[in-house]
């Protein structure tokens, strides 16, 4: 699902304007990416958490030349489940 179809479900189930939702799903991501920028922690119960963990450097590949090249340390974002998230999936999944 890309952001344009979330923002459809979410405005055909809400009794929010087309605009509004849009708006909404915007000041929320953008909401997000500033605590992590800030180097803290999202969680939203049920769904999961999102966090920052630093990839330390490292040697990696170019895999069109195969030359060795480094990657330099820097941060990547983490996501971890909630346990509600893992059991619906597990549901959906069995179906």
């Amino acid at each position: 699902m890309i952001k344009s179809e979330l923002i459809n479900k979410i405005y055909r189930k809400s009794e929010l304007s087309l605009e509004d939702t849009s708006h909404v799903v915007n000041v929320i991501i953008d909401r997000m990416t500033k605590e992590l920028g800030s180097g803290g922690r999202v969680e939203v119960r049920g769904f999961g958490s999102f966090s920052l963990g630093l990839q330390k450097e490292r040697v990696g590949m170019n895999p069109k030349t195969r030359e060795a090249i480094e990657i330099p340390e820097h941060y990547k974002v983490h996501f971890k489940p909630g346990k509600e998230l893992r059991r619906r999936v597990a549901l959906t999944l069995e179906r």
